[in-house]
Order: structure tokens, then C-alpha cells, then sequence
């Protein structure tokens, strides 16, 4: 009783309590606690240029061993989200993560209760971006998500499924962009919820469905509106600066805003491939983002790094 007490304490301690909130999307969750204490979880976490990251996560198994298992992955996603990073590449390194914790569990003494236990975990990963109204889907094992557009159709992502993780070979975790109209509510679930919710002859996919055509927050997911597209910047700092005039931003950070956007550009067309793409993104903060087409992926180091000597 007192293991089953903690697990169950553990397992709601681990679950975010008050989910990131978004101006470009709404979110709802719907979480089901395992009596015995399950290792089921979801994440809503904040990316740059106005991103936001869903997660859904099932790790198998009952008692405080799948909890604390579920506390340690999303501690890993959290991490790994700050890299920012595409989630085929993100679910990659989350089954690197997974791989050394099965590892860990099997060198554990005959007596530990982790030791033999095999870890099996699948994920969902999802990155929308309000800009181009996209989702970019990558899965580990759990259903395909289900999208409800703004006229009331319903259909399932064709999304390719990925290994579960930390399962042996090296089959990649193919991610999927999709087009999602503004208005459109996107349905991610663990497989324990995918007949009730997310299959199309689901007791519950009716009222999936109904939730496309009124203004109701049932679904993890609901996206309230896009960033307008004036506020995107195709190129050059001339453009810049008229844009950030519209937007009535301040000369000191318009100037700064300049400066930033002649040094990242002109490093991407020294260093870069074309085409190269500049985004000025005026939602909830100011960002500024310049990419290329080169395959080699440029890693600054953080502030508490610093920078190498030259």
C-alpha cells in the first residue's frame, strides 16, 4: 500500500501542473491516471520563433520504477527541446537517453526490483509553427495524430511510425510536416487512449469531431490563430527597419535589431547554401531567425560557455 500511495504521488508530482500558455494556440489536456500508477505524460513546451513543442509519452509498466522512469525522459525532452532541435533528430536522442537507462536498469543487483525489467517507452513529438501554420510530426511507436479541420472534417495524420524507443537497430523516426488552416485542431494520444479518442469508429470520436464546429477547448492542441503575415520578413535591412516602424519598436532595439540581422545574414551567405530565408517574428517577443539550406548545423555556445578564443 505505501509503494502504491507513492507511485501515484510520484506520478502526479511529475505531470505539469500548469501547462505552458500560448497566444497563437489553445491548449487543452486529458489525463487518466493508471490506478497502479502508470508512466503516461504529456509536455507543452515554449521553442523559439514563436514554436511550440506537444508531447505525448507512454512508458509501460506500473508502480514508482514506469513514474520515476517518466520523471527522468522528461527531463531529457526538456533539455534536448533547448537545442531546438527537429523532433526526428529529438526522438533520436530521446531513445539514446532511453537505451542508457535500460542499460542502467539491467547492471542493477539481482535483489533491485529494476534489474530484468525490459523499459519499453513510445513517444509523439510535434512542433507547430504559427507562421507557416504547420506541425511537424515525428512518432516512436504511438498512434498517428488526428487533425480536425475548420469545416468539421476529421481525418488521421498519415504519419510514418517510428520504433518504440530504445528498441535495438537503427530504424530512423521519419518526421511528417503537415498544413494545418488556422482553426484547426490537432488530436494527440497514448495508444491506451487511441480506440476511445482518436480511431474513427471510436465511442468518442463524435465528439472529436463536433468540437470542429463550435469554439470549445477539448483537445491538445486547439490552434487559435496564426502570427499575421505582416509580420514576416523575407530579406534585407531595409525591410527591417520599415517593419520594425509598423510595429512601433523603440530606435535603440531597432537599431540592435539591424545589427542582428546584417551579421546573421552576412554569415549565412559566407557560410550558407542557398536559398537563405530571414523571419522577423513580432509574438510575444521580438525574433529574429536566419536559415540556409547547408546541411552542417551551427551550434552557438551559451552564455555561460562563452565563446571560444580565436
Amino acid at each position: 500500500m505505501r509503494e502504491w500511495v507513492v507511485a501515484l504521488t510520484v506520478q502526479r508530482r511529475l505531470l505539469p501542473e500548469h501547462p505552458a500558455t500560448q497566444n497563437t494556440m489553445d491548449i487543452s489536456h486529458l489525463h487518466l491516471p493508471d490506478p497502479e500508477g502508470g508512466g503516461a505524460w504529456f509536455d507543452v513546451i515554449d521553442l523559439p520563433g514563436a514554436r511550440t513543442a506537444l508531447i505525448v509519452g507512454e512508458v509501460t509498466g506500473h508502480g514508482i520504477l514506469a513514474a520515476i522512469t517518466t520523471g527522468l525522459l522528461r527531463t531529457a525532452i526538456h533539455t534536448l527541446a533547448a537545442l531546438d532541435l527537429q523532433p526526428d533528430e529529438l526522438l533520436a536522442r530521446l531513445s539514446d537517453t532511453t537505451v542508457r537507462l535500460a542499460t542502467a536498469y539491467a547492471a542493477r543487483p539481482p535483489e533491485d526490483p529494476r534489474h530484468g525489467q525490459p523499459l519499453t517507452v513510445g513517444c509523439t513529438i510535434t512542433v507547430y509553427d504559427p507562421v507557416e501554420l504547420t506541425a511537424t510530426i515525428a512518432l516512436a511507436g504511438l498512434p498517428e495524430p488526428v487533425a480536425i479541420l475548420p469545416d468539421g472534417t476529421s481525418a488521421g495524420l498519415s504519419v510514418s511510425r517510428g520504433p518504440l524507443l530504445a528498441e535495438t537497430g537503427d530504424a530512423p523516426f521519419p518526421a511528417t510536416t503537415a498544413n494545418l488552416p488556422e482553426g484547426s485542431i490537432l488530436a494527440l494520444g497514448t495508444a491506451a487512449l487511441a480506440d476511445e479518442v482518436l480511431a474513427s469508429s471510436g465511442p468518442l470520436r463524435p465528439l472529436l469531431n463536433s468540437v470542429g464546429r463550435r469554439p470549445r477547448r477539448e483537445v491538445l492542441g486547439r490552434h487559435r490563430r496564426g502570427v499575421p503575415s505582416a509580420r514576416m520578413l523575407p530579406s534585407g535591412r531595409l525591410a527591417v527597419r520599415r517593419q520594425l516602424d509598423v510595429w512601433g519598436v523603440d530606435e535603440e532595439t531597432a537599431y540592435t535589431v539591424q545589427l542582428t540581422v546584417s551579421e546573421l545574414v552576412g554569415n549565412a551567405v559566407r557560410y550558407g547554401a542557398p536559398p537563405l530565408r530571414l523571419r522577423l517574428i513580432h509574438e510575444r517577443m521580438l525574433t529574429c531567425e536566419v536559415s540556409d539550406s547547408a546541411t552542417s548545423w551551427a551550434e552557438l555556445p551559451t552564455p555561460r560557455t562563452g565563446f571560444p578564443p580565436e
